[in-house]
């Protein structure tokens, strides 16, 4: 998901301070009066699945949950800080980036959220012209390549990936654009390939595959061990054959996860409820969106870099997710 402007967060912040939540609530409540939950852009996935998640959780924990449209990863974190949410989903290598201080961060480092669960996998997919010859991420060097939007999630990624390859952003026409724009791009053949960090399919992808040839390259196992070992953040994950119109084959590649994060300032009884109805009813949360079938405790916990809330910890070991 891609992180908008600190114009974008201060928009944000002033519709979330219109809606008073555990910050504000009454001190005779044990736990909170109402939650906010922070998602994405309101045409996302985020958006989507966070206000499945969270009427599925009103209704099952009595706790009114409000899901708040903002500018996702980077946003979201920073607005737990300010005290103006108390859950949000993030990537979990933005989340990680914030813990440390570093990468989009840079020095800024926000510690008072922890991790919930991992819900679904954002999948690093290198999207190609199927007639530019190229095979391999080795083969990007000297080709145009979009990289994902300015100081995007996506663009750290794209580095960390080449990096593996030996190949850096000066060794590439390295250009920044939208997942909507690289596909423009490509299918206009100014462009031999972009990287997306999204769910798959991907909307943009799909339509571009439906009037252009596309491959969507691989990772090869070696590399992929190299970049987890330095980058705990990232799972593997393989693309299905069929994906894409063109796809024939199964794709191995790595996928970040959209995960659930909280405020440290939530007691925990209030998160344990939480996760607990997370998991008791995620066959209701798949039946209100699609991307609810990923959820599962195995999945939940693996890739995640950060340490879990005390609430979450405690289910999950319960559950024997977590030792």
């Amino acid at each position: 998901m891609k992180t908008k402007s600190i114009a974008g967060l201060a928009a944000a912040l002033t519709i979330l301070a219109a809606a008073p939540g555990y910050a504000n609530g009454s001190s005779q409540n044990k736990g909170p009066a109402r939650i906010r939950m922070a998602t994405g852009g309101n045409t996302g996935t985020y958006y989507a699945y966070g206000s499945a998640v969270g009427q599925i959780l009103t209704d099952k924990t009595k706790t009114p949950i409000t899901v708040q449209s903002t500018g996702a990863s980077k946003a979201n974190i920073q607005l737990i800080a300010a005290g103006e949410v108390e859950l949000a989903i993030v990537q979990n290598d933005v989340m990680d980036y914030a813990y440390r201080g570093v990468e989009l961060f840079n020095g800024e480092k926000i510690s008072n959220f922890s991790a919930v669960a991992g819900l679904y996998a954002e999948v690093c997919q290198i999207i190609v012209n199927a007639a530019s010859g190229i095979v391999s991420v080795a083969d990007l060097k000297g080709k145009n390549v979009s990289v994902g939007d300015a100081g995007s999630g996506v663009e750290f990624n794209a580095r960390q990936i080449l990096e593996a390859y030996g190949i850096t952003f000066t060794d590439i026409g390295k250009q920044n654009l939208s997942f909507g724009a690289s596909a423009d791009a490509l299918r206009d053949n100014k462009i031999d390939a972009f990287f997306c960090v999204a769910g798959a399919p991907t909307t943009a992808v799909l339509d571009l595959a439906t009037n252009k040839d596309i491959a969507v390259l691989s990772i090869d196992r070696d590399r992929a061990d190299q970049i987890i070992k330095k980058y705990p953040f990232y799972t593997d994950f393989s693309i299905p054959a069929g994906t894409y119109r063109g796809v024939t084959q199964e794709v191995p590649t790595l996928a970040v996860k959209a995960t659930l994060i909280a405020s440290n300032k939530l007691p925990e009884d209030t998160v344990y409820q939480l996760v607990k109805a997370l998991f008791e009813h995620k066959g209701e949360i798949a039946q209100a969106h699609a991307k609810g079938a990923e959820l599962a405790p195995t999945y939940a916990v693996g890739g995640i870099s950060v340490p879990f809330h005390k609430g979450a910890e405690r289910y999950l070991k319960e559950i024997k997710a977590l030792k």
